[in-house]
């Protein structure tokens, strides 16, 4: 088995779970997980909005292995694709199991579609991107 390592991209959040996020066994929520999902494909779906975005659809969520209590968590975000009002952001998850030596392991992996909003939480179109310099 290959060892797996964290992506050579600044993740966009890293947190880690507390006993308040999981079962009485340790395993963390996996509602608690989505939502950090959402948060931190927000942060590069916003960005590329230039404000304000809103979930619209998952399009895919796969757990890959659990998550514990404890675990160091690494959410990777990146825009895979644009529309006029929407940005598709995918995400990978990463935990860092801190035992004696520390085990990373890919957690989880989706692809989420949010959309651009004006201050009347109504669609607006995407800004054109800067040229490049």
């Amino acid at each position: 088995m290959n060892p797996v390592t964290l992506p050579q991209d600044k993740p966009v959040l890293r947190v880690m779970p507390m006993p308040a996020d999981a079962n009485i066994h340790g395993d963390v929520f996996g509602g608690w997980i989505m939502a950090q999902v959402d948060i931190a494909g927000a942060i590069p779906a916003a960005r590329r909005a230039n404000g304000r975005v809103a979930t619209i659809a998952v399009t895919s969520f796969l757990f890959k292995n659990p998550v514990f209590v404890g675990d160091l968590l690494s959410f990777h975000a990146r825009v895979i694709k644009t529309g006029t009002t929407s940005v598709t952001v995918e995400v990978e998850v990463y935990a860092e199991r801190m035992r004696l030596e520390t085990e990373v392991v890919k957690v989880t992996e989706a692809t989420l579609v949010y959309v651009a909003t004006g201050s009347d939480r109504k669609p607006r179109p995407l800004p054109p991107l800067a040229p490049a310099a």
